[in-house]
């Protein structure tokens, strides 16, 4: 309970929320555990509600009738989305996906409660609008990349961006996942990397990519 409560104390918007208001989230709120690879939210799920995340990733992607998958951004520790509550924002028209990329635990306000939030309170009001405008500016950035950019500028964006985030130079993805982050498919992926490879950029073998050039690689990107 008090480990529910020191996560809610962190919504941008809880000093904001009557006495009344903290005793329905509290109620309608709690800890979900998701293993890698499971769907967290998808077309033909439930209306979960507004989702942060205490551990682990998560990424978003739509999908075609094909079953190509293109990335649109992914969530990590400390990031709220409100995606998983588009029965509340009847402006989501599209369909999106969320899965767990590890082993994850999110904190979930149910979508019932969150609903009753934004139509009495102008501060959840904002707050969703605020984070629907964040997250539909990432989709923009991804739609430009895939869009404008050109592969191999995206495939070393992509390795560089992750060699920031996790300050390892090796990436333990295979090319499959790569294709899944970077909204292309593997062959194109796997005969990128070989390009990088037979320049010294990457070395690589089944599931793990060693940057071994990284400057030479942020030249690229």
């Amino acid at each position: 309970m008090e480990r529910k409560r020191e996560y809610l104390e962190r919504l941008p918007f809880w000093k904001e929320l009557s006495d009344s208001e903290k005793e329905l989230v509290f109620k309608h709120s709690g800890f979900q555990k998701y293993e890698k690879g499971r769907i967290i939210h998808s077309c033909d799920s439930n209306c979960l509600g507004m989702v942060t995340v205490v551990k682990g990733t998560i990424r978003t992607y739509i999908m075609s009738e094909e079953g190509r998958e293109i990335t649109l951004f992914k969530l990590y520790g400390g990031d709220t989305c409100v995606l998983a509550a588009s029965c509340v924002i009847r402006q989501i028209t599209f369909d999106t996906f969320m899965v767990a990329e590890d082993d994850c635990e999110v904190l979930v306000i149910h979508a019932s409660a969150f609903l009753r939030l934004t139509q009495n309170n102008i501060h959840v009001r904002c707050y969703m609008f605020e984070l629907s405008t964040e997250k539909f500016s990432a989709v923009m950035w991804s739609m430009q990349q895939i869009l404008f950019k050109k592969f191999d500028r995206r495939l070393a964006s992509f390795l560089i961006g992750e060699y920031e985030r996790t300050g390892s130079p090796v990436i333990n993805m295979t090319h499959e996942q790569i294709a899944q982050h970077t909204s292309s498919a593997r062959e194109v992926v796997a005969r990128m990397l070989k390009r990088f490879a037979s320049d010294g950029l990457v070395e690589f073998r089944r599931g793990t990519i060693r940057l071994t050039d990284i400057e030479g690689l942020k030249k690229i990107s």
